[in-house]
């Protein structure tokens, strides 16, 4: 039995999917105020659990052969950033060590570090810690951004409400921004390949791009012009959270470069091209510009 926490978010759906496309038993932890039908309708146990309710992620990981651990904070909701992706992945990796389990896979960040300004890049390190100092196997994913969080923030929000698209500075910096589809793949190669035991995994994707870039793969999919106006490093993005923004004007200091054709190759995965990517998403959205 493969257990998924986060599986009612974007990432951990996608994961629970491929999973059952695979024929694999899966049962999702979820919380009782959760949107979690569709989890059931389309095959997948519940079981319900919070990662900040240590004796509910006891009872969850009874009979589990294999923890996926996607979790983290809501946007929305009341917890903190502490309980949930610091203290709450720990006491998952701790219950998951009492019951037996085998594997934990955790997707992280490539930002996790301890010495980091970030607290959520802060805490997913402590949670990489304590599951590299379990007795359990382990896998350990790393990606980048992901195109289906920055994309559409950045975006779409402004381009499809008819607003220009904010970028910090002169948007120089390139990323090897990576679709969640992707390290959902990754997640489920992990389950039986032999590389991938007790191993950390740095995902991007197959190229690495400015947010102009971006842009214009927007304004060539949609066959409009998409305008674009720039603020300095620190200023507030209209619409956009102030910690987000920061860690924004932070993209514009650095590159991430992820040579990925030795690890796609390895894991036989087929990487998602921002091309791709941005024209699936018009393709999928009504509210694209026509």
């Amino acid at each position: 039995m493969i257990l998924v926490a986060g599986a009612t978010g974007s990432l951990g759906r996608k994961i629970v999917d491929r999973l059952l496309d695979r024929g694999d038993p899966v049962l999702a932890l979820v919380r009782p105020a959760s949107r979690y039908a569709s989890l059931e309708q389309a095959g997948a146990g519940v079981i319900f659990g919070d990662l900040t309710d240590r004796d509910s992620l006891d009872r969850a990981c009874q009979g589990v052969t294999t923890v996926i651990a996607t979790a983290s904070v809501s946007k929305t909701g009341g917890d903190t950033l502490e309980r949930v992706d610091l203290q709450g992945n720990q006491h998952l990796i701790a219950a998951a060590q009492a019951a037996g389990v085998r594997q934990f896979i955790f997707v992280s960040t490539r930002n996790a570090s301890v010495d980091s300004p970030a607290p959520l890049f802060r805490a997913k390190a402590a949670a990489e810690r304590a599951l590299r100092e379990s007795p359990m196997g382990w896998t350990i994913l790393q990606p980048g951004g992901f195109m289906d969080v920055w994309f559409p923030m950045f975006i779409e929000r402004p381009a499809f409400a008819g607003q220009p698209v904010t970028l910090v500075g002169e948007s120089r910096r390139r990323h090897a921004f990576v679709a969640e589809q992707d390290v959902a793949a990754f997640a489920v190669a992990a389950l039986d390949h032999p590389a991938a035991r007790h191993a950390s995994i740095v995902i991007g994707g197959p190229e690495a791009v400015t947010f102009k870039d971006v842009v214009r793969e927007y304004e060539q999919a949609a066959g409009r012009s998409v305008p674009v106006r720039s603020v300095a490093p620190g200023d507030p993005i209209p619409g956009v959270p102030e910690a987000v923004s920061r860690m924004a004007a932070g993209l514009e200091t650095f590159d991430s470069l992820i040579p990925m054709e030795e690890t796609s190759r390895r894991y036989g995965i087929v990487l998602t091209t921002v091309h791709d990517f941005v024209r699936a998403r018009l393709a999928a959205s009504p509210d694209a510009p026509a």
